[in-house]
């Protein structure tokens, strides 16, 4: 019996528990382009701490993932610059206009039971079903 199913739920055990400690610590929501935005824009006294360590550390967690699973990765290798860039832009500007990203409102919004928080992640999830149905299935 495989156990994904066991890593799955832990990593989302630890997504909720981080979520919570922010907002029980600090009072904040945890929305990465909301600490990203935050860090970029003015901030009250203190705010640069809470905002630094959340983003640092979803960076050092990446690297170690991939250092210590890197099959997890797949062969497919790293997409070219140009690429990054682009989809980089496009998340930003999707941020803005959905007025949050979707652990702000996947992880935080429907925990808090908000509507307009749903209608993000149907959004966001219908977006990511249709560009895998066109990347991989119909290009």
């Amino acid at each position: 019996m495989s156990i994904e199913w066991t890593r799955a739920l832990l990593g989302g055990v630890l997504i909720g528990c981080a979520a919570a400690l922010l907002l029980l610590t600090h009072g904040r929501l945890a929305g990465i382009s909301g600490a990203l935005g935050g860090m970029l824009g003015r901030r009250g006294p203190g705010d640069t701490s809470w905002r630094l360590g959340f983003l640092s550390a979803l960076v050092v967690g990446g690297v170690l993932f991939v250092r210590i699973w890197p099959e997890r990765f797949g062969t497919l290798g790293m997409p070219r610059w140009p690429v990054l860039i682009i989809a980089g832009l496009l998340v930003g500007i999707g941020t803005r206009v959905g007025q949050g990203c979707t652990s702000g409102h996947g992880v935080c919004g429907l925990g808090r039971g908000s509507v307009r928080s749903l209608a993000a992640t149907l959004t966001f999830m219908a977006s990511a079903v249709l560009t895998v149905l066109l990347t991989r299935h119909l290009l």
